[in-house]
């Protein structure tokens, strides 16, 4: 098997584990929970993406790593992470945590879809080799993050839905 395909395989594969991990063990537990604690440990998992500077550091990646792919990569993951960590620092402001909130979630993902894409665009599969030890990071670590990042626009709507089917049900029972 060529790097490439292993590459793209870890990549694929990595959301599987993952996908299970939250469907039995955080789903639950953060359905179980008031959304201002949901969100902040989704916040607190996303506030450890400064981590994705490591792209631009010589000597942790290699030299041919493409600049398209790990400049926009690093800076994402680091503003995201800045966003996430101001909406923990914002719990008790909650207009501010709830921007924060929003804008770390739809930064991070957007971040995610255009990483894939310029990593597409750059041939990274035939270059992973290039990620050095920051190969870890797309195969194990970004799946979690996308998933979490759909998990928490899932529990932002859910509250929403609920309501309807309660304000929904009182009004069809009422004469």
């Amino acid at each position: 098997m060529s790097p490439a395909t292993i590459f793209l395989l870890h990549l694929a594969l990595g959301y599987v584990p993952w996908l299970l991990c939250v469907g039995v063990y955080v789903l639950p537990r953060l359905r179980s929970v008031n959304l201002v604690e949901a969100q902040r440990v989704i916040a607190t998992l996303h506030s450890f993406r400064f981590f994705g500077l490591v792209f631009i550091v010589p000597g942790v990646v290699g030299r041919d790593l493409p600049a398209d792919f790990a400049t926009f990569a690093a800076y994402g993951d680091f503003a995201t992470g800045v966003l996430a960590m101001l909406a923990l620092l914002t719990t008790r402001i909650r207009p501010l945590f709830w921007l924060s909130v929003v804008a770390f979630n739809l930064v991070g993902t957007i971040d995610i879809a255009v990483d894939y894409y310029h990593g597409s665009q750059a041939g990274l599969p035939e270059l992973a080799g290039q990620l050095g030890a920051a190969y870890a990071i797309p195969v194990i670590y970004v799946p979690l993050l996308m998933i979490t990042h759909a998990v928490a626009f899932y529990l932002m709507v859910r509250p929403q839905i609920q309501a309807a089917r309660v304000f929904a049900g009182d009004a069809a029972a009422s004469p």
